[in-house]
């Protein structure tokens, strides 16, 4: 199909207004914060369900509420990169979104002690991650593309394991004077 007949498809299918997305962003984020919700949610993965299923269901009970049928706001979503692709902060919150949803799914398939430990290796890797950028700062552009190969083909071989996101100070030294 090409662009110019995509294009004109896609201008044919009324889009959810901005401020209703941001309304069922808003929305969800509240809905799956609250406990009572992230026990529906946790019951389903125990009853061996999938938890993606109960917050798009979650996300059609919304719908709902907004006088919008489900399904053609479940089509929304899914054309927003083409349809607000040059409206920054609604992309970022249509992100936001989509990472909340994948943490309300992860926190049911961990537990609450799993999970709040997943997110505190995750709070370390990141401050380490933070130091080793800083660090960086310290050598050349060079030396920082050649911190940065390393570092690549280091997550490829560990086959992308959160402890392969970082090298210490000694190691970047190390690239850069061996060129290692």
């Amino acid at each position: 199909m090409s662009h110019a007949r995509a294009r004109k498809q896609s201008l044919q299918f009324e889009m959810l207004s901005r401020e209703q997305l941001l309304h069922l962003f808003d929305r969800f984020s509240t809905l799956t914060s609250q406990n009572d919700v992230k026990k529906r949610i946790a019951d389903a993965v125990n009853d061996n369900q999938e938890a993606v299923a109960v917050t798009t269901a979650i996300q059609e009970e919304i719908l709902k509420e907004m006088g919008v049928d489900p399904a053609y706001g479940l089509a929304c979503l899914g054309k927003i990169n083409m349809d607000y692709e040059n409206d920054r902060d609604l992309m970022v919150r249509f992100y936001a979104f989509v990472a909340k949803e994948e943490m309300a799914c992860e926190e049911a398939e961990l537990g609450p002690d799993e999970y709040s430990e997943r997110l505190q290796m995750q709070q370390t890797l990141h401050s380490h991650q933070l130091e080793m950028l800083k660090h960086m700062r310290n050598y050349g552009v060079d030396h920082q593309s050649a911190i940065l190969e390393k570092l690549r083909q280091k997550m490829e071989k560990e086959e992308f394991e959160n402890e392969a996101f970082v090298f210490s100070v000694d190691e970047m030294n190390e690239i850069v004077e061996n060129g290692v």
